[in-house]
């Protein structure tokens, strides 16, 4: 890639509208070139072997295959594309997966236009950019990791669990929370993951004897 060779973009998300957005918002930029786009983690992995992008941004949670394994998979199959992570979610497990998997950059998708045009600038340079957030979740687990499973849940996860505690299915919390059956299910993985347990009915119990829901 030279200096007058726009960098190719790939989009994976299995949202059509933020796929419709990032379109819209690469076609402002005469050195960014969209080459393709993908909604689910297995059609990203076919497309960058069709298309060869320099740059990938890749949605974390998506129903069949997640943005970790695609982005691994991807930098095995393509090791010179980068891989940008731009999610809804800053999760120490989402980040730090992310990033073991060979992500150069991480954001969320409330990233201003500057910041995202300039971070898929520098992936494609092969330099690393981190949104505050994530930086600041990585920071946090290095300094102060969990002494308590269930402790460190956010506050949506804590709805999630009050939700499970009253008995509510990954599809009806995901109506209650109104957000995507996938998100629910990341959400409860990751209560999961923090309280230590394999199960939801363990996850339950966990609750109500630490007193994690009112």
């Amino acid at each position: 890639m030279t200096e007058s060779t726009p960098i190719r973009v790939l989009l994976v998300d299995d949202h059509a509208v933020v796929r419709s957005g990032l379109s819209a918002f690469l076609l402002a930029y005469d050195d960014l070139e969209l080459v393709g786009e993908a909604a689910s983690g297995e059609r990203s992995i076919q497309l960058c072997a069709e298309v060869q992008p320099d740059v990938v941004l890749m949605d974390m949670v998506m129903p069949g295959m997640d943005g970790a394994k695609a982005t691994s998979l991807i930098r095995e199959k393509c090791p010179r594309t980068q891989v940008i992570a731009l999610t809804s979610f800053k999760e120490q497990e989402l980040v730090e997966s992310a990033l073991k998997a060979g992500a150069i950059g991480y954001l969320l998708k409330d990233v201003s236009a500057e910041e995202l045009v300039d971070a898929i600038r520098s992936a494609a340079a092969g330099k690393p950019t981190l949104s505050s957030e994530a930086a600041q979740v990585l920071i946090q687990a290095i300094r102060a990791p969990a002494e308590k499973p269930g402790f460190d849940l956010t506050e949506r996860e804590r709805e999630v669990l009050a939700l499970l505690v009253n008995g509510m299915n990954n599809k009806q919390i995901a109506e209650k929370l109104v957000v995507s059956v996938s998100t629910a299910k990341f959400h409860v993985s990751s209560i999961l993951s923090k309280l230590g347990v394999a199960s939801r009915t363990e996850a339950v119990a966990v609750a109500l004897q630490n007193d994690l829901v009112k």
